[in-house]
């Protein structure tokens, strides 16, 4: 009780004046449900998953309604949104489950019934305005990779199949197909690569795989300012566009990392802080485009140009480019 009021304002990523909010801060279980599923569990029913999570206000009961929001849900947008019944709650404990009628918030639960509709992690609340609870970030990056692919070329269905499983069962592992076709399964290290191929093989996909050598993805940063700007003309030669790299302040991906510095901040308020901690200037503080990867990683794209008309056209190409790069 004592530590959600003050991170309250790191979990909600809504205003923080709402219902939500004053729910959270408070932890009371007389306020609108809002829960975080941080995790999905395979249950003895192959292919379902139990959604394992932290209720953060509100109370979460059996045969209750409730809207099931994924982390790419905007409030006031039918996208990732899905208003569902949880058909029951359940305790965990170790590899045993106890169903029980409700739970009340600062507890810890699983729901059955709401699998379908979240990939890995989502927010669960009864409030209509509410906003998603922060998405959790990993101090490790999936970058040990490796290509698998079934003995036998029939069972390739089964095998995507069990990819999906596994991609949902573990947060931190990343299921991908490449442009060739390949089937790319990343994870934090060997060890955790080799915990995830051998689920993949016994329990997700239940066919004998073939897998390549671990690959260490490579990764490289800018160390310092360009020495020239770079230069893309666009096909029909109508379109010039000028990039320049430079590296970040110290401290500025760790506050980008922490949340003190995000997309979602009201964009004046972001440009006074980095010209105040960091010594931006504040116009091109104010320009920033997006953050990448994904929206939100510690690489940004800022516009530094002065009386260029049209660029609304051209911006979101460049910000899909950017993401792309990142």
């Amino acid at each position: 009780v004592v530590a959600q009021k003050y991170r309250a304002e790191l979990l909600y990523e809504g205003p923080q004046d709402d219902e939500a909010f004053m729910g959270i801060k408070t932890c009371d279980s007389t306020a609108p449900l809002m829960m975080y599923i941080s995790k999905m569990v395979p249950t003895s029913d192959k292919g379902r998953f139990y959604a394992f999570g932290r209720v953060f206000s509100g109370c979460v009961q059996t045969g209750q309604k409730a809207r099931i929001m994924g982390p790419n849900y905007v409030p006031g947008k039918k996208e990732d949104l899905y208003v569902k019944n949880i058909q029951r709650t359940i305790l965990m404990m170790g590899r045993y489950t106890e169903p029980i009628e409700d739970v009340p918030c600062g507890n810890i639960c699983g729901l059955v019934g709401v699998d379908q509709y979240l990939i890995k992690t989502g927010t669960i609340t009864t409030f209509e305005h509410a906003h998603n609870l922060r998405v959790m970030k990993f101090s490790v990056s999936p970058v040990v990779r490796v290509a698998v692919e079934p003995r036998n070329p029939a069972d390739l269905p089964k095998l995507v199949e069990g990819l999906k499983r596994l991609a949902k069962s573990d947060p931190m592992v990343q299921c991908i197909i490449e442009e060739s076709g390949e089937h790319i399964v990343a994870g934090a290290g060997e060890l955790h690569l080799e915990i995830c191929l051998k689920d993949l093989e016994e329990d997700h996909a239940c066919i004998p795989i073939k897998v390549s050598d671990p690959v260490v993805s490579y990764r490289e940063t800018v160390s310092e300012e360009s020495d020239i700007m770079c230069l893309s003309k666009s096909p029909n030669k109508h379109n010039r566009i000028f990039l320049k790299a430079r590296p970040m302040p110290d401290g500025l991906a760790e506050d980008i990392d922490k949340g003190d510095v995000t997309p979602r901040q009201e964009f004046k308020a972001r440009a006074r802080y980095l010209n105040e901690k960091y010594d931006y200037d504040v116009n091109e503080a104010r320009k920033i485009w997006c953050f990448g990867p994904e929206g939100t990683g510690p690489n940004v794209l800022m516009d530094c140009t002065k009386g260029v008309q049209y660029l609304n056209e051209i911006k979101d190409s460049c910000i899909a480019g950017f993401q792309w790069a990142t």
